[in-house]
């Protein structure tokens, strides 16, 4: 009997994390394990959980999401279920979801995936899908080609043994482009879109012109550097992806340059660090690392010492020395 089994991936989202599970308790067809894979949880996250006697959970130091994803469905391959379901904490299905999802699952092996929509208006995709802009627009029942891993994602364990685990030194961001590109190209597994099967996702908030906080913004780094590695995955001549992700980077400065208002020069910078990680793949980093480093490198350290350089120079150029017991000026 093919056994189901839901992946959550939560951090210090309670109120959220409570939101997707009740979803998820109400399918119309239910999935025999909900797993909760809490990643380092600070808040009321815990305590709940180990209240909630229906649920399995998974608590492990804060890995991202890509960790999450990853350490979830390895547990889930490992407890021999045949069907991974998976999602973080701040979208949630809608009833009959997983209903439709395996309506569609007895075709060739295939990552089937909800239909991802705005939860505000529960009507917009969050994503582009082709030309579609509503989901109210689509009357087919699936659209090929198309999905966002693990956004409501439906995963078989065959094809987990063949294209193995999400990458989870990632982190954060990229891992489901990665994870898409590896099974199109690398392993030709085919996806699907089943547009009546819905997953309630926030708006899409993330956008490299808007204004963004050089000090809060940690996930810029996950931006910036697993960026390289998504090409990579998707083109199997590292010479191009290479050559795209230098091009990458050089966009990346002139629209810090063209569309900030505060910090740009920093910001024009701030690339070449995660740059620096990518092409020399140091993949270490998590938010805590990351947020020290910008804290004390780049305010402290780097920018004071280019600071007090300029001062010095100017002090040099234009203040008249004098000898220090004549009181002579020296020329």
């Amino acid at each position: 009997m093919d056994k189901i089994i839901a992946v959550v991936v939560s951090r210090n989202r309670h109120a959220l994390l409570v939101e997707c599970i009740e979803a998820l308790r109400r399918q119309t067809l239910k999935p025999h394990t909900i797993l909760v894979v809490n990643n380092g949880s600070s808040d009321y996250t815990t305590v709940w959980l180990d209240k909630q006697e229906d649920l399995v959970h998974l608590y492990q130091e804060d890995k991202g999401s890509a960790g999450g994803y990853s350490a979830g469905i390895e547990w889930a391959y490992k407890h021999h279920y045949t069907w991974v379901w998976s999602m973080d904490d701040v979208s949630y299905p809608k009833a009959d979801a997983l209903e439709q999802l395996m309506a569609h699952a007895s075709g060739p092996l295939a990552l089937l995936n909800s239909a991802v929509v705005n939860k505000v208006d529960k009507k917009s995709f969050v994503w582009k899908i082709k030309n579609y802009i509503q989901i109210e627009e689509v009357k087919e029942a699936t659209i090929e080609g198309v999905c966002h891993p693990f956004n409501g994602s439906l995963i078989h364990r065959a094809l987990v043994e063949r294209a193995g685990l999400p990458q989870s030194d990632l982190y954060y961001w990229g891992e489901g482009s990665e994870y898409y590109y590896r099974l199109t190209k690398q392993f030709k597994i085919p996806l699907i879109t089943v547009t009546k099967s819905i997953q309630y996702h926030p708006p899409q908030q993330f956008n490299i012109r808007e204004e963004w906080d050089y000090m809060k913004s940690w996930k810029m780094y996950f931006y910036v550097r697993n960026r390289y590695r998504v090409l990579q995955t998707k083109y199997s001549n590292r010479v191009v992806a290479f050559i795209l992700y230098i091009g990458f980077i050089i966009a990346f400065g002139c629209i810090a340059l063209t569309s900030q208002r505060r910090d740009k020069l920093r910001k024009m910078s701030f690339a070449l660090w995660p740059m620096k990680d990518a092409l020399f793949n140091q993949f270490t980093a998590t938010e805590e690392t990351i947020q020290l480093r910008m804290s004390q490198r780049y305010r402290r350290f780097a920018f004071a010492r280019i600071t007090h350089v300029v001062k010095r120079w100017i002090v040099q150029l234009f203040v008249p020395h004098y000898a220090e017991d004549s009181g002579t000026v020296i020329s």
